[in-house]
């Protein structure tokens, strides 16, 4: 059922928004994506989606904003939590980005700025060719992202930590020249595991 409400915007009706946007663009793009589909999915009327954030395009600009990373001091280990959120179940924000990058300037150019901000974070006190070692391990990561939630590719498609382990992280870890993390990540594991 829709719901009409007249009045100044509220900061819930606006989240809702936001959410039914990310997954709605997320399962269709910004292209076949439309304000009265996302208004139907957070049960409101469309004239809302409108009123809280003026058109389509600019809701979708403010549905794929990419939360900003915390400050790591661990590359490597930063990197696996990376990883790990990109082969698990993706955040709305991202597949909405993500699908739509190729078709859509606005996704393009949030990717772009995202990539290179991430690049420049791995690169930064990294010496002298850390920028080359930091963009291909940053684009590889969407690559990553790409191939299990959109392509599907089978052998992604039910891989498992010990697989992780074994196969991914080594070649991260290689790709920005660190040492071996191994027993710095289980001992990560064991302590988040820990009461």
């Amino acid at each position: 059922m829709v719901s009409r409400a007249s009045g100044p915007p509220s900061a819930v009706t606006a989240q809702q928004i936001l959410e039914a946007a990310q997954i709605e663009f997320g399962e269709h793009g910004l292209e076949g994506s439309t304000v009265r589909g996302v208004a139907q999915r957070a049960g409101i009327d469309p004239s809302l989606v409108i009123r809280h954030y003026g058109s389509k395009n600019d809701l979708f600009t403010i549905a794929i904003r990419l939360p900003g990373d915390s400050t790591e001091h661990d590359v490597a280990e930063h990197l696996f939590d990376v990883v790990d959120v990109r082969l698990g179940e993706l955040p709305a924000e991202s597949r909405a980005l993500v699908r739509s990058m190729l078709t859509a300037p606005e996704a393009t150019a949030a990717l772009g700025d995202f990539l290179n901000e991430r690049t420049a974070n791995l690169a930064h006190g990294g010496g002298e060719d850390a920028g080359l070692r930091a963009a291909p391990t940053a684009s590889s990561i969407l690559g990553l992202t790409i191939a299990r939630r959109f392509l599907k590719l089978d052998a992604l498609g039910e891989i498992s930590e010990e697989q992780i382990e074994k196969t991914v992280r080594p070649w991260i870890t290689a790709a920005i020249g660190d040492g071996p993390p191994a027993e710095r990540r289980r001992a990560r594991q064991t302590a988040r595991c820990s009461p």
